[in-house]
């Protein structure tokens, strides 16, 4: 996805979404990261939002533009979170976390309204686990026996690594990145990965998406 596609589809969902008075969720990567810029110029404009990152990238990025932002405990809702996403298939269930930010994506899109999700055509798949891995949060504790448990799902588990060392999440835990064949039926796998012992959570987002906004190389924006 180039730049121009990423903003493209970054400025219609804000622009379509986003509304003054706002709450709203920032997601993590970068796509996500032309939302926040865009969510900055409404800001700037006069728009009164509150925004929740979903990392501390997020965060820090989104201080930088001028944005209000506030702790998700702090609030009683979320209107609505422009996020990115790895894979998404033809009922809008995905498989995201490849940007290290999984944990706290899932659980502000648990709390919003609406669920808008960036992405290009080259994410659209027939079957989610087809093209990419689906990451799953681990705790150090005991890791490589989770690694065990996981493979038992049929999957080869490769321990996320960044700059020669192991790559550690803002929470302080560890990413499996599974590679399946394919995943036939995620809401089964949802659930048989989660309930294995150190894992925290998983990239499956199921049922959690309002709508995906796709750019395309001919530079057409289009919505699911």
């Amino acid at each position: 996805m180039t730049v121009d596609l990423k903003r493209m589809a970054a400025e219609k969902a804000v622009d379509d979404f986003v509304k003054d008075g706002m709450i709203v969720g920032l997601g993590t990567g970068s796509t996500a990261y032309y939302a926040i810029k865009r969510v900055g110029e409404l800001v700037s404009n006069g728009y009164k939002l509150k925004c929740v990152a979903t990392s501390v990238q997020t965060e820090k990025i989104a201080r930088e533009c001028g944005i209000d932002i506030v702790e998700l405990d702090d609030i009683d809702h979320i209107d609505v979170t422009i996020d990115g996403a790895d894979e998404v298939d033809p009922n809008m269930q995905l498989i995201k976390g490849l940007g290290g930010a999984l944990l706290r994506e899932k659980i502000v899109a648990s709390v919003s309204r609406q669920e808008i999700i960036i992405a290009d055509d080259s994410k659209l798949v027939e079957t989610l686990g087809t093209k990419g891995p689906l990451p799953v949060e681990v705790l150090k504790f005991g890791y490589k026996k989770t690694k065990i448990a996981l493979e038992k799902q049929r999957c080869t588990a490769v321990l996320r690594m960044k700059d020669g060392k192991i790559f550690i999440t803002d929470g302080g835990n560890y990413i499996y990145d599974c590679k399946f064949d394919r995943i036939d039926n995620p809401f089964f796998l949802e659930s048989r990965i989660n309930v294995i012992p150190g894992v925290i959570d998983n990239g499956l987002f199921l049922n959690m998406t309002t709508a995906v906004v796709i750019s395309s190389p001919d530079g057409k924006v289009r919505m699911m």
